[in-house]
């Protein structure tokens, strides 16, 4: 049973995002068909997982063209204002590059938003089909009924689909093979209490919410099977950056023997990186540190560290699902 709501929707000429900075408290919507707005709802993650910012970033520069016309510095401004939104997500410039190319094609025609407009379309319908391919590919990682803990938030929130390592929890569940689901808070904006919590209760999945720091105590206990997540970027040898708190995780299966895995469009994988030495992380505001909701939980004048993202190496991941199947360690993903 998949939850029943629109994370992405494009309607009447507009789009329509949930605002997923209110949830799970409201389900308030962005309705706009501006793309500045857009490129602010990804950069202030009203909007967030990679493939969803993708699909988004393409609905945004489909629409700048609803009431212009042929102008290579207007498309240049538009274009790197979406790419300035969020720097390690992949499919974020993936997407950007499919719009670019069917705009340089097409640049003079007198119908270019129309033109765009389909690719978008093309682009969340492609989306659409790889979440669930990896659904049905992620199913032969459970070998009996499994408690799963996942982190982060990776449902239909963060697709134009039903989601990547959610959507492999779902179809698990739907199949009789996951009993409960733990669901990392994920510090520090709380994407796993506010949001997975949201879709596995959407989804009537049992699930408990943990802080980050009590999955140890958990493994120890032996009450953890299995850990899937998603990834905003992966390496060509396997090496993927997620929310940050992802590499611990990483490790403490490691030592516990537990298998740990990534599901991830093939569109997440860049050829241009050949290791995680060669992502680039986003480093967030400290005041997402310091505030909670805006409210003051310690001083504005201390210094903080906040990267987004962190990579886990190649070997501490059992698997990587992605659309096109089901890839063991060790990874070469050249060819793909």
């Amino acid at each position: 049973m998949m939850s029943s709501f629109n994370s992405i929707e494009f309607k009447n000429d507009k789009l329509i995002l949930i605002n997923q900075t209110k949830l799970p408290l409201q389900e308030e919507y962005i309705k706009t068909d501006k793309y500045y707005r857009i490129a602010e709802a990804i950069e202030n993650l009203e909007v967030r997982g990679a493939p969803a910012i993708g699909v988004a970033a393409a609905y945004a520069l489909a629409l700048a063209f609803k009431h212009k016309k042929y102008s290579e510095k207007y498309f240049d401004t538009v274009y790197n204002r979406l790419a300035s939104t969020r720097p390690t997500a992949v499919n974020l410039f993936w997407a950007l590059e499919e719009m670019k190319s069917v705009y340089t094609q097409n640049r003079e025609s007198g119908n270019l938003y129309e033109i765009l407009l389909h690719k978008a379309i093309e682009i969340h319908q492609n989306d659409i089909i790889k979440c669930d391919l990896m659904a049905k590919n992620g199913l032969k990682i459970f070998d009996k009924k499994s408690v799963v803990l996942t982190h982060c938030n990776t449902g239909k929130l963060a697709t134009g689909g039903n989601g990547t390592a959610f959507n492999v929890i779902s179809k698990g569940f739907e199949n009789g093979l996951v009993s409960h689901v733990y669901a990392d808070e994920t510090r520090p904006l709380l994407q796993g209490s506010r949001l997975t919590a949201f879709e596995l209760d959407k989804a009537g999945i049992p699930f408990s919410i943990i802080t980050d720091s009590t999955a140890a105590f958990l493994m120890k206990q032996k009450k953890v099977d299995l850990v899937i997540v998603g990834s905003d970027r992966i390496a060509v040898n396997g090496d993927a950056a997620n929310k940050i708190g992802t590499y611990n995780l990483a490790v403490l299966c490691n030592y516990h023997h537990i298998p740990f895995y990534i599901a991830a469009p093939v569109t997440t994988i860049d050829k241009s990186c050949k290791t995680g030495d060669d992502i680039k992380i986003e480093l967030r505001n400290k005041s997402e540190i310091l505030e909670i909701k805006g409210v003051p939980v310690s001083k504005g004048t201390y210094d903080v560290f906040s990267p987004a993202f962190d990579i886990t190496p190649s070997e501490l991941i059992k698997g990587i699902i992605t659309d096109s199947g089901f890839y063991k360690f060790p990874f070469n993903f050249v060819e793909i």
